[in-house]
């Protein structure tokens, strides 16, 4: 994998895994929780698994422990990404259960939020991902946070916990995005579709390209 992780999120279809995965991306997110606007079963996720060789990531939001494990299996995910409010107990106890990567997603209303995400998740999870906050909706909203107000922090986070920037990301931010976060992966679900479950080819390729300062 690059030194920078580009992962296009929202996959829904073994097409467009297929294009991201040509145009560069690291890791291919599919939202495995149902009742979203990019929701798929874990069924299509595993059609999407027979043509894609990028690591899948599973993207839960409240789901019971038996649930979040029997979703992980069947997808065929290797990265688990909590959305919802899923604490430290709920998260060793799905490391216990699996050898999957998992990220904690944590919205971002001020940089509090990060350093009580580190303080309190920080030796149980693998990433934290960084998303804007909006009331209503767990993820993929297009709502951004306070770059400047998490960088001034960005060093207290152990180089040992991945940092994913995720909210509002589009090709033609995530430069900035890189230079003042200096994140690991950058995440984007919006800002690279056609229509809500269809993604751009070409918006991908820019995506990926300005993320790793190709032009």
């Amino acid at each position: 994998m690059s030194e920078l992780g580009v992962k296009i999120c929202g996959i829904t279809t073994p097409e467009d895994a297929l294009v991201a995965q040509e145009l560069g991306a690291d890791y291919l997110g599919m939202i495995l929780s149902q009742g979203f606007s990019r929701s798929i079963l874990p069924d299509e996720a595993v059609d999407i698994g027979l043509v894609a060789e990028t690591p899948l990531v599973a993207v839960l939001v409240d789901e019971s422990l038996d649930e979040a494990q029997r979703i992980a299996e069947l997808s065929g995910a290797s990265v688990i990404q909590l959305h919802g409010e899923e604490n430290v107990e709920y998260v060793e106890e799905l490391r216990r259960r699996g050898m999957w990567t998992i990220w904690k997603a944590v919205r971002v209303r001020d940089p509090e939020d990060v350093t009580r995400a580190v303080e309190g998740l920080g030796t149980s999870v693998d990433g934290l991902l960084l998303d804007g906050w909006h009331p209503d909706r767990p993820g993929g909203s297009g709502v951004s946070f306070s770059w400047e107000g998490v960088r001034v922090m960005r060093d207290q986070i152990p180089s040992a916990l991945k940092v994913i920037v995720a909210g509002g990301l589009t090709p033609g931010n995530v430069a900035d995005a890189v230079r003042v976060l200096r994140p690991d992966v950058v995440d984007v679900v919006s800002g690279v579709e056609l229509n809500i479950r269809r993604k751009d080819p070409e918006r991908i390729g820019a995506f990926v390209r300005n993320a790793r300062g190709e032009e």
